[in-house]
């Protein structure tokens, strides 16, 4: 009896081991004596012990791989670019996908290096970013064509980054670092040039308004000293001696403005007691002889116009 109790242990070993669970997105290949069998998909499945056995597991998810390539560009700059290839595995060929593949990431792998090499040695390198998309599409294109019969439908391919030469990218940052710095100076020489014009335009429209108001000043000058001259002649004193009185008073009333500024620098020469008076005078005797000569010319243009008036 004792001996009966290993045999059920051991029916108890083959009984579990004749199920088996898949889990989602999972397919696995059963194979019977060494040869394939079938495929069982997601779920519990059943097996016939010491006959049949789980040859292999394939993922059913979309997988990603990255490839680094390293190649030379049209311009003889060497780079190197990163190629994410996104695959996945077709349900309906599983079977050829697991048997005629042995190493499906290095057949990708090779197909990505001969396409980039193919395609990057005929661009520049500025080209190589402008064009990675272009580049990512033959990478597809190829691999779509080489892939499908193993059973790899291939996603999307990914240029996800473009590394070239150390000395390259310093040269190229300070190409870059240069070319900023001549567009900032032309925005500054740029900012300068009109802070210049501006400032010229606003100095002359200064002057313009400084010159408006001089005159200005002048002209209401004029107009207080005419009708100064006005009322002193109503009241007999002549346009030469209300000249003369006018201006005498004007120059107290500048000596009376700068006694009251006390710390005012500036003298008016003459400053004599007689200053006003002798000014009052000359000022006077100069009308008189203007209006003297004045006078003479006026007569003598009268005789030559009454000449000429005879000869005619």
């Amino acid at each position: 009896m004792y001996f009966l109790i290993p045999i059920a242990f051991f029916g108890m070993i083959i009984l579990f081991s004749a199920f088996f669970v898949v889990k989602q997105q999972t397919a696995v290949t059963v194979e019977r004596f060494g040869k394939f069998h079938s495929i069982r998909n997601s779920g519990l499945h059943l097996k016939i012990p010491l006959v049949d056995r789980i040859a292999g597991r394939l993922s059913l998810k979309i997988q990603q791989l990255d490839v680094i390539v390293e190649t030379k560009t049209l311009d003889d700059v060497f780079v190197k670019l990163k190629i994410s290839v996104q695959y996945v595995v077709l349900k309906s060929k599983i079977y050829e996908a697991f048997y005629q593949l042995e190493y499906p990431h290095e057949q990708i792998t090779s197909y990505v290096f001969d396409v980039v090499r193919a395609e990057v040695p005929k661009m520049k390198l500025d080209d190589v970013f402008v064009k990675k998309d272009d580049i990512a599409i033959a990478v597809k294109e190829e691999l779509q064509d080489a892939m499908l019969d193993y059973g790899y439908d291939i996603i999307k391919t990914l240029v996800t980054d473009i590394d070239p030469d150390a000395q390259v990218k310093e040269a190229m940052n300070r190409i870059n670092a240069s070319e900023r710095e001549k567009i900032a100076a032309q925005f500054e020489g740029d900012a300068a040039r009109i802070l210049i014009v501006e400032k010229a335009k606003a100095e002359a429209e200064s002057k313009r308004l400084q010159g408006q108001g001089i005159a200005d000043q002048r002209r209401e000058i004029a107009r207080g000293l005419e009708e100064s001259v006005e009322v002193l002649n109503k009241v007999g004193i002549n346009s030469q001696e209300a000249s003369a009185l006018i201006v005498v008073t004007q120059h107290y009333d500048t000596l009376q403005s700068i006694g009251e500024e006390t710390n005012s620098n500036l003298i008016l020469l003459p400053n004599s007691p007689q200053a006003g008076s002798d000014m009052l005078n000359n000022m006077v005797a100069s009308f008189s002889a203007s209006n003297q000569i004045g006078e003479a010319m006026k007569r003598q243009r009268e005789e030559q116009d009454n000449g000429n008036a005879k000869k005619k």
